[in-house]
């Protein structure tokens, strides 16, 4: 089977995303890096990109160049992949899907609900695909947790709890560094700091493992360092379509914390643990029965767990092959095979429902409001 031909716009060098994704891409031989835009400055992105293998022609100096160049392609690229600042999302994903192109876009997906909902409605008509990296959800013990809760090994699933915090912004002298300053700048960031930047993972997570969608929220938002206008620190309770009640906690100045990604899931028959700090393993506990660590690559786990484990048991996969597993569902959807792992336009929408909601319940003394974009009521 011929390689897929892959695109990047952004994701240059310095940045944090940017070998992730080309790890990721590549990791499988289902893509070849074929073209990008990869820096904001023309002649850096040219430069770097050409240093890591691209013909020169297919190095483009910014992605309206790209857009063009590659349109007039007979071998055009198969999907690009927009790893851009949060404000170009929406106008580089829906000129690509507009022309053609199937597109992986950054969360979030877009600033606003409306971009969001019009996005799905571009992939809609084009028919091509439209998936946000949200890849936690693509970790193999995470697949396994979403199975099982699908497949009844928790009964009814009453209660699901997450937290994605961290304490790597919790220094107030720190609080003018320019990485850590524009996260809190509304003019930068947008409505929201850090429930947009790392609850909305978490969100997302609690989604796609108990297999329901967020219907209503409730917030409550603090700044702890008074110079910053958004929060950086949240507690969000939320109702979900099918009954299950929702809490999460996030946080840039939980102090002592790293990563801080776990979710809790507990059923009318047993109850999931996983942590992104110990991806590897998913924690189960029957009713009444005895605490079992699942492993990564061992016998027995459901097919989607199966599938996305490279290495033998006991080997750590950890953050870029998570990336990684994203692109394989990408590369099996362009070439027709259903991943429904894969998330999608609507999930993005979604979860900026979900931020645009939570700002406006926050400010409202904690409100319970409805957290649907409307396309979806």
């Amino acid at each position: 089977m011929s390689k897929l031909k892959w695109g990047m716009i952004g994701g240059g060098e310095g940045s944090q995303i940017g070998p992730a994704h080309r790890l990721g891409a590549l990791a499988d031989g289902h893509f070849a890096f074929a073209a990008g835009a990869l820096d904001h400055r023309p002649d850096v992105g040219r430069e770097y990109g050409q240093r890591l293998g691209l013909d020169a022609d297919r190095s483009y100096g910014d992605w309206t160049e790209m857009l063009s160049g590659e349109k007039a392609r007979e071998d055009r690229i198969d999907l690009v992949t927009v790893a851009t600042p949060n404000a170009t999302h929406f106008e580089i994903t829906k000129a690509f899907l507009e022309a053609g192109f199937n597109v992986l876009c950054e969360k979030p997906m877009t600033m606003t609900v409306e971009e969001g909902e019009e996005i799905v409605k571009v992939a809609e008509k084009s028919g091509k695909i439209c998936a946000v990296n949200y890849c936690y959800s693509a970790y193999p013990m995470v697949r396994q947790a979403r199975a099982m809760v699908r497949n009844g090994e928790l009964g009814k699933v009453r209660l699901v709890v997450t937290n994605f915090s961290h304490g790597h912004h919790g220094d107030a002298t720190d609080a003018d560094n320019p990485r850590v300053r524009w996260r809190y700048d509304p003019a930068m960031a947008g409505v929201s700091g850090q429930f947009a930047d790392c609850g909305i993972h978490a969100l997302h997570m609690a989604s796609f493992i108990c297999d329901d969608e967020v219907k209503t929220l409730s917030a409550d938002f603090a700044s702890t360092i008074p110079s910053r206008e958004l929060e950086d620190d949240a507690m969000v309770n939320f109702r979900m379509e099918g009954g299950t009640v929702g809490r999460l906690w996030t946080s840039s100045v939980a102090i002592g914390r790293q990563h801080g990604f776990d979710i809790q899931v507990f059923g009318e028959t047993g109850g999931l643990r996983w942590a992104s700090e110990q991806p590897n393993q998913l924690i189960y506990t029957p009713v009444g029965g005895r605490t079992q660590v699942i492993e990564k690559g061992e016998g027995g786990l459901y097919e989607d767990a199966q599938r996305l484990s490279r290495v033998a048991i006991a080997h750590p996969e950890g953050f870029p092959l998570a990336v990684a597993n994203i692109y394989c569902d990408l590369a099996d959807a362009i070439r027709g095979e259903n991943r429904d792992g894969l998330p999608n336009a609507a999930a993005g929408v979604r979860s900026m429902a979900a931020v645009h909601t939570a700002v406006e319940s926050a400010k409202d003394g904690g409100a319970w409001l409805d957290a649907r974009p409307s396309i979806f009521r």
